[in-house]
């Protein structure tokens, strides 16, 4: 069998799900030449959240981290991950945008784009996987069409492999398995990849992403890996475990000398997660890394609950003054997932079904009061919900209001050039990446754009609001 190849998360999912993606760019330098000659598959550094985290709390233009990471990674691929149509902000997007998103991020450095639906919904990722094989060409680009896994009564293994043939057939080049929760048991893994192995062509390689929430992912990516799974995920040691990703040198050590060795070095792990210990413990001094995400919680298992989820269930309660309610609002969110078809709960839908939660308990209530992204979820504008919804629960939310059955970005008209001269018009265009960091967040890039602006000329940089690291 094929050595296992890695990926390591530590430049973007480790510090997502244990640090709300507080890392900067400049704690990631000192380590990306090493990080560079580890010999990983690839570094997951980019997508996500990190790209909303790097304007509305770091001041850093997500694009120039992309570019700085590329600048150090000579050897080793840089991954990120994409949300389909909803690209990197949290609603569908007109398809010109979901190509020049696209083409920016290989332009720039992104050589593995790992693309999903929070509902599993193929049309939802059909333009992001022609886009990448449209310009991935030119760059070795790599797409990788990812299953979110989650359990209900239609989630089965027969409905994942269905799934995954219907991806390949779109043309992935890789088909992820995106445990975001771990709800995937040890054994149920070794069933799905030996499922997947022999339902797909022999070229195809099959990747396996979890974390250790319930205090499987160890086991989970080993029994992969005994099934015939080409890559597994990581997270090294610093901010590994717990909401992020089982540890790295942890594996490399497990596999060393058998069948199965990933061929890395341990040696050349040791200073690099010395590094990242030291950033891990900055974290937690600035109060971004909160040590119970590092705790194993299998009631994850009832809930559902991923850590990226939980970070922000527990930050809505704060501010709400509600902490204690912490237990029944995770109890909740069970039922408002059943209630609305059984969505895989990954973003945007775990924040959707989360902040429903959140509202019903603190309410008193059920769907007193309902968020407009609950509605949409509802009417399909999210795309079509695993399982019908709970009728009498939509007609409380709905109000009359129409339903689709269409694939939603087919109601969008394109947005990229007025967004363009929007930008140009009000000072703030440098670059065709600014329209597009505008175009997920237009505030908060505004309000970066604003910072940048003020900075480069010299004036006095409170002029960006919101900024935690001002110059």
């Amino acid at each position: 069998m094929a050595k296992v190849m890695i990926m390591d998360t530590i430049l973007r999912d480790a510090h997502q799900s244990q640090a709300a993606t507080r890392m900067r760019t400049e704690q990631m330098i000192p380590a990306l030449e090493q990080l560079d000659d580890v010999g990983y598959y690839s570094l997951e550094g980019w997508g996500g959240a990190t790209f909303d985290t790097c304007m509305r709390y770091l001041n850093e233009d997500p694009w120039e981290r992309l570019r700085t990471l590329r600048k150090y990674l000579k050897k080793t691929p840089i991954q990120m991950l994409l949300r389909g149509q909803n690209l990197l902000g949290y609603r569908n997007y007109a398809d010109d945008l979901v190509e020049k998103v696209v083409e920016k991020s290989l332009e720039n450095g992104v050589r593995v784009i790992r693309v999903f639906d929070a509902l599993n919904d193929p049309r939802n990722i059909e333009s992001s996987m022609r886009a990448i094989k449209k310009y991935g060409g030119a760059y070795g680009g790599v797409c990788e069409a990812a299953i979110s896994y989650t359990t209900s009564p239609v989630h089965t293994p027969e409905y994942f492999v269905k799934l995954a043939k219907t991806y390949e057939s779109m043309g992935a080049d890789n088909i992820c398995i995106k445990d975001m929760a771990n709800l995937l048991l040890p054994f149920d893994a070794y069933k799905l990849v030996k499922a997947l192995k022999e339902a797909l062509r022999p070229e195809t390689k099959l990747h396996m992403h979890t974390h250790n929430t319930t205090g499987t992912g160890d086991m989970v990516n080993l029994m992969a890996i005994f099934a015939g799974v080409d890559i597994v995920d990581t997270a090294l040691s610093p901010l590994a475990n717990g909401t992020s990703q089982p540890t790295t040198e942890s594996l490399v050590a497990t596999l060393m000398g058998t069948e199965y060795d990933t061929g890395i070095d341990l040696k050349k792990l040791t200073p690099v997660a010395e590094h990242f210990r030291k950033v891990a413990a900055e974290l937690e001094r600035e109060g971004s890394l909160n040590p119970k995400v590092r705790q194993v919680n299998v009631n994850t298992l009832i809930y559902q609950v991923p850590g990226g989820m939980l970070s922000n269930l527990m930050s809505q309660l704060k501010k709400a003054g509600r902490e204690d309610k912490l237990d029944e609002v995770l109890a909740e969110v069970p039922h408002v997932r059943a209630d609305c078809g059984y969505p895989p709960l990954v973003t945007p839908s775990s924040q959707i079904v989360g902040t429903q939660a959140v509202l019903n308990v603190v309410m008193g209530e059920r769907y007193k009061m309902v968020t407009k992204e609950m509605k949409d979820l509802f009417a399909g504008k999210y795309g079509k919900l695993p399982m019908p919804v709970n009728e009498a629960v939509a007609e409380k939310v709905l109000k009359g209001e129409k339903r689709i059955d269409y694939r939603p970005a087919d109601d969008l008209q394109p947005e990229f050039e007025a967004l363009k001269a929007e930008v140009i018009a009000k000072g703030y265009y440098t670059q065709d990446e600014d329209v597009l960091s505008y175009a997920s967040f237009p505030e908060v890039a505004e309000n970066f754009f604003k910072w940048r602006k003020a900075k480069n000329e010299g004036v006095d940089a409170g002029l960006a609001e919101g900024g935690v690291y001002p110059v």
